[in-house]
């Protein structure tokens, strides 16, 4: 059976760490999945993976090969495309690929991620995820006791030189187009020795493949081997936006800082039978977060399935015709015994011996 003519228990949108993880959470349960992915995952400009046990400095397409090959051990399905929509059917989805495809499932769940909007600096984006970088977590040991420059671009600025003091102690704000640090906030920079400057930082210098500094709006240059930046995290998906769902802007104070698919703990939307599960839904997740969101967002899909399956069986025991007693069966061989032998049938005799 093809693609296009079966029905598969659950459709994945985006084979990133989420995708894959709970499809196969999904395959281990005996559930038929098929993960439409355009193979394009965000965290590829980065070194390696980082944070996730027992797969630390795993590089992300390595890492999304192993999943593949896991999926594939217990029968999951993978194909290359781009899902574009959704319509929801009486049975459940029919999901429209952009080659032409159709994949036609009970359940979805779209893990499509997010898209990073980097501001607008000569020479940045060409070194996003290799010395320009925004987590910590994710990256800041290989950065440790470098000079680190922070890229001020809103009010999370002095939190993010803050944290990566932890790492080095050479860190420079550059205020950029942040917002003027409070009395608090200075103190605790002077107090962390943080250096502070004000301008716009206009370039990125890089020498031999390796950052050096950067470039202000004067004409000043400062050294740094690499920078941190805060970029606008977008969720878009024309799958959800074609069932009526839209990103929610996420903000502090009046700084946006994005924009998510809204949805409970365990990744239910608003509507019946569509869950999300990684960054599209939660922007701060890292890459294991999202494993672990796509394991429990499975567990809740498998749940409802089987909610389905079984109304579905009782149903149809319910209007089943019923169908004539097998004579062989302990119960027909019982009646026969007890017509026949009465109590004798226990080795008991009627009347007393003499």
């Amino acid at each position: 059976m093809n693609n296009r003519s079966r029905t598969w228990d659950v459709a994945v949108i985006g084979g990133g760490a989420a995708g894959l993880s709970a499809a196969v959470t999904l395959a281990r349960s005996r559930r038929s999945v098929i993960v439409v992915d355009a193979g394009r995952p965000r965290n590829a400009p980065a070194e390696g993976v980082h944070n996730f046990l027992t797969r630390d400095g795993i590089s992300a397409t390595e890492l999304t090969a192993v999943g593949r090959d896991e999926l594939s051990s217990y029968g999951g399905t993978v194909i290359s495309g781009s899902a574009v929509a959704a319509e929801r059917t009486d049975t459940g989805f029919t999901i429209d690929v952009a080659d032409g495809q159709k994949v036609i499932a009970r359940k979805l769940l779209v893990a499509t991620g997010l898209t990073d909007t980097l501001p607008d600096i000569a020479g940045l984006r060409e070194r996003w995820g290799r010395d320009v970088l925004h987590c910590p977590y994710c990256h800041g040991w290989e950065v440790r006791d470098q000079a680190i420059g922070v890229l001020g671009t809103g009010p999370g600025a002095v939190h993010q030189a803050l944290m990566f003091r932890q790492l080095s102690d050479d860190v420079t704000l550059f205020l950029h187009t942040a917002p003027e640090p409070t009395e608090e906030q200075w103190e605790a920079l002077a107090a962390r020795g943080i250096s502070v400057i004000d301008g716009l930082v206009t370039t990125v210098l890089v020498d031999e493949d390796r950052m050096t500094g950067v470039r202000l709006d004067a004409g000043d240059t400062l050294a740094c081997r690499a920078l941190v930046v805060a970029p606008l995290f977008s969720a878009h998906s024309k799958v959800l936006e074609s069932l009526e769902l839209n990103p929610t802007e996420q903000r502090a104070g009046e700084a946006l800082l994005g924009s998510v698919f809204a949805a409970d703990p365990i990744g239910t939307t608003q509507v019946p039978g569509v869950w999300v599960a990684g960054n599209v839904t939660d922007m701060y997740a890292g890459v294991i977060n999202s494993a672990a969101a796509g394991f429990t967002a499975a567990a809740a899909i498998n749940a409802s399935l089987l909610d389905e399956d079984v109304r579905r069986a009782v149903a149809e025991k319910r209007t089943a015709a019923p169908t004539a007693p097998d004579p062989f069966s302990a119960a027909a061989e019982a009646e026969v015994c007890e017509r026949i032998l009465g109590v004798r049938r226990h080795g008991l005799s009627p009347e007393p011996k003499a």
